[in-house]
């Protein structure tokens, strides 16, 4: 599945998921939530931290929440590909190969951030 693709039906499914499984998906927002909030560090370097751990996990639908995520509170797209390079380095060929689904999100949201724009201008 392509960024596109992921952000297009990501929704329905999550909400699918979360109609059958309302313990987990509660469980997990009270944890995720506090953990990913400003603490120490930001929590745009917290996403980015997350993007280099997707990556050297080789999560394509986390690669694609964390980058969303990232650009949505602030992170621009060269901080996301730092992050990137450094789950390259630390990883090696494994992280490499799912670079381009970082590039995929990033172009994706890209495309919406700006078709959004269009719309808002006429």
């Amino acid at each position: 599945m392509n960024a596109t693709e992921h952000y297009s039906t990501s929704p329905k499914s999550m909400g699918a998921m979360k109609r059958e499984l309302p313990d987990v998906a509660n469980v997990f927002h009270a944890f995720h939530q506090p953990l990913m909030a400003d603490g120490a560090i930001s929590g745009q370097q917290k996403e980015l931290i997350a993007i280099g751990i997707s990556i050297a996990i080789r999560c394509e639908s986390c690669i694609y929440a964390h980058v969303q995520r990232a650009r949505k509170i602030g992170a621009s797209r060269e901080e996301i590909l730092d992050a990137a390079r450094v789950a390259v380095m630390m990883q090696g060929g494994p992280g490499y190969a799912y670079l381009p689904k970082v590039i995929d999100a990033l172009d994706a949201l890209q495309a919406t951030e700006t078709r959004t724009r269009e719309s808002v201008s006429r």
